[in-house]
């Protein structure tokens, strides 16, 4: 994925970012980092296609990516900081429903949900309703939401924020393992050792984008 001298604002505002150039490549993880504020939320929401830049470009396997369902249909995946889950369905569900949307067969999205569970320590809570799990819980049902749907993008925002140490770890483990099966991750947080555990760091302050470590 490649942003090439976006500006992104909501609304008639001033540019929350200005002239944002970054690679999300294929094989590893990108760190996004910056305040509350700085604009994490606002980029991750342009690659996933949620808002349009104001100038500039943002293209997929040398394509524009178009709006959330064009993204959707090519393989971009959002984690997001606000887990988006039907708190009236189980862990399961979450994570099948999605799979299913997103063309897998039912048969593909049990084992797939049954797999993203056990990978994020969930697989004794699978058939518990949202609402009754945790907020850590129902960060790591998030994430496996996303894990499950096995992206050619995974975006993930702040999914470490409410995890213990231990699972803080392992979530960055399985992100790391998104990007060896060849996925482009891009991981928005505001936590250090997080961020040190990607590959490259991009740092957001005053609306500009720098490379902390390209």
């Amino acid at each position: 994925m490649n942003l090439t001298s976006v500006d992104l604002g909501y609304g008639n505002g001033d540019p929350v970012l200005r002239a944002v150039t970054v690679t999300a490549r294929p094989g590893e993880v990108l760190a996004v980092t910056g305040t509350s504020g700085a604009g994490k939320t606002t980029l991750l929401s342009a690659m996933a296609g949620l808002l349009p830049p104001r100038s500039g470009t943002v293209t997929v396997a040398g394509a524009p990516l178009g709006d959330r369902d064009a993204a959707v249909g090519r393989g971009v995946v959002l984690i997001p900081q606000e887990n988006g889950l039907a708190a009236i369905l189980t862990a399961a569900e979450n994570v099948s429903v999605a799979v299913i949307a997103t063309g897998g067969s039912p048969a593909d999205a049990r084992r797939r949900t049954a797999d993203a569970l056990a990978a994020v320590g969930l697989a004794g809570q699978a058939n518990q309703l949202i609402e009754e799990l945790s907020g850590g819980q129902q960060q790591r049902a998030a994430i496996a939401r996303g894990l499950a749907l096995r992206g050619a993008v995974v975006l993930a925002d702040e999914v470490t924020s409410e995890l213990d140490a231990a699972n803080r770890q392992k979530v960055l483990e399985l992100l790391r393992a998104e990007a060896d099966r060849g996925a482009a991750v891009v991981l928005a947080t505001h936590d250090p050792e997080a961020a040190a555990a990607a590959d490259r760091e991009l740092h957001l302050a005053d609306g500009v984008a720098s490379w902390a470590r390209a």
